[in-house]
């Protein structure tokens, strides 16, 4: 942008020379304030970053804590049977998956892959999960092999109910748009494990679609 200035302030001073070559010349008002806009303002310089904060901070959020450990007590081989409604008043349906879950990079994520059955169909979907020390949030992704999509929710731990409430949408395939769901992740037991579904409609009614119970392998 210097340069580029420079050039352009070059340009017209020699437009401006040739112009008047043969002329004084005049101080006006226009080139009093020309000048005045063409100097300068003084660069701010940023004062550098405490090293040591920056340090502790970074240290802070990459150290797992107590809701990994939590994550990490997931960790083994799941049997799943599932319950799952294709509409309001459709009757439920039911089928079986396994699942492994596993944590990665020294117990910061969790990886589950589960495989099964769905509808006849071959059933094969992968899962991560994190928890943002700096947002104090757990962050959920999924995807699987009956879709092409990526769903993404965001939730809290609540102690008293040992349940993490998870919020986020994916896209509904029959009409291209954005569909707004609900998850519900409750530790049973050690041995088990119990997640609801829900599809949340504009008007905010919760209809839950699929559930499932895990028991450990």
């Amino acid at each position: 942008m210097k340069k580029l200035f420079i050039l352009l302030s070059t340009v017209s001073l020699c437009f401006v020379s040739c112009k008047n070559e043969n002329k004084e010349p005049m101080e006006t008002e226009s080139t009093i304030m020309a000048d005045t806009t063409a100097t300068e303002e003084p660069e701010m310089i940023e004062e550098p970053m405490d090293s040591i904060a920056m340090q502790k901070a970074w240290e802070a959020y990459m150290t797992p804590g107590e809701p990994h450990k939590r994550m990490a007590a997931d960790e083994g081989k799941w049997n799943d049977e599932l319950t799952f409604w294709m509409g309001p008043d459709a009757p439920p349906e039911k089928a079986t998956a396994t699942e492994d879950i596993k944590m990665i990079m020294g117990g910061r994520y969790q990886v589950g892959t589960t495989t099964g059955e769905m509808m006849g169909m071959p059933f094969e979907g992968r899962s991560t999960i994190a928890y943002d020390n700096a947002t104090n949030e757990y962050i959920s992704t999924w995807i699987d092999n009956m879709g092409t999509g990526l769903a993404v929710m965001k939730g809290k731990y609540d102690e008293a109910s040992k349940s993490t409430t998870f919020t986020g949408s994916m896209v509904d395939p029959m009409t291209g748009k954005e569909k707004q769901m609900k998850q519900v992740y409750t530790i049973v037991d050690d041995n088990t494990r119990k997640m609801e579904m829900y599809e949340i409609s504009e008007g905010g009614k919760e209809t839950k679609n699929m559930e499932i119970i895990m028991k450990r392998a």
